[in-house]
C-alpha cells in the first residue's frame, strides 16, 4: 500500500501501515540487542504509543528512524535506571545512630510529654495546629476546610501554641 510520504501518520491507514511493517523489526532489534529481561515486546508498543503522541511531529518517512531511537532510548533508560537500584543495594545501611541512649531516652520522654499536652487541648485547637504544624496547612486553607474564619484559626493556633509553651519546657517551632 503506497502512502503519501510528504503528510504525518495521524491517519489510520497510514499509522497501521507504519505498525505492520516495522513493529516485527523493532521488536527483533531490540530482543537481539538487549535480550528478553527488558520486555522488547513492551517497549516496542510503548515506542508505537509515543508514535502516535507525536503523529502530527512525524512523517512516515521518519516513522522507522523515530520507532527505533525511542524505543533503544527506553531500553538505555531502563539499564540505567538498574545500575541505580544496583548501586543503591550495594550500599549497605548504618545499623547504628550517633545518638546516646540518654538522648533517646530524652526524646521518647518529650514526645510522651508532648501527646499528654495536645490530649488536654480542645479539639478546635488540637485540630488546627495539628493541620498547620504537622501537615503544613496555610491558616487560610485550614479555615476553609473546617469552615470558619481565618481569624478563628489563628487564634486557635495560637492559644494552643501558648499552651505547648507552657506545658513543655524547651518547646519551640518554626
Amino acid at each position: 500500500m503506497p502512502i503519501d510520504l510528504t503528510n504525518n501518520i495521524c491517519e489510520e491507514s497510514a499509522f497501521e501501515y507504519v505498525y505492520n511493517t516495522y513493529s516485527k523489526d523493532l521488536h527483533d532489534f531490540l530482543y537481539y540487542k538487549y535480550g528478553a529481561q527488558f520486555n522488547p515486546s513492551d517497549k516496542a508498543q510503548e515506542a508505537f504509543m509515543k508514535l502516535w503522541d507525536n503523529c502530527k511531529n512525524v512523517t512516515p518517512s521518519k516513522a522507522k528512524s523515530f520507532l527505533f531511537t525511542v524505543a533503544n532510548n527506553m531500553v538505555l533508560n531502563d539499564i540505567k535506571h538498574q545500575k541505580v537500584v544496583l548501586n543503591f543495594q550495594k550500599t549497605k545501611p548504618k545499623h547504628y545512630t550517633n545518638e546516646t541512649p540518654e538522648f533517646i531516652l530524652e526524646e521518647s520522654e518529650f514526645f510522651e510529654a508532648y501527646q499528654k499536652v495536645l490530649s488536654k487541648l480542645t479539639e478546635e485547637q488540637r485540630v488546627a495546629f495539628l493541620l498547620n504544624k504537622v501537615e503544613g496547612k496555610k491558616h487560610s486553607e485550614i479555615a476553609e476546610f473546617l469552615g470558619v474564619t481565618k481569624k478563628v484559626v489563628e487564634y486557635r493556633i495560637y492559644s494552643a501554641f501558648t499552651i505547648l509553651k507552657k506545658e513543655l519546657v524547651g518547646f519551640k517551632i518554626k
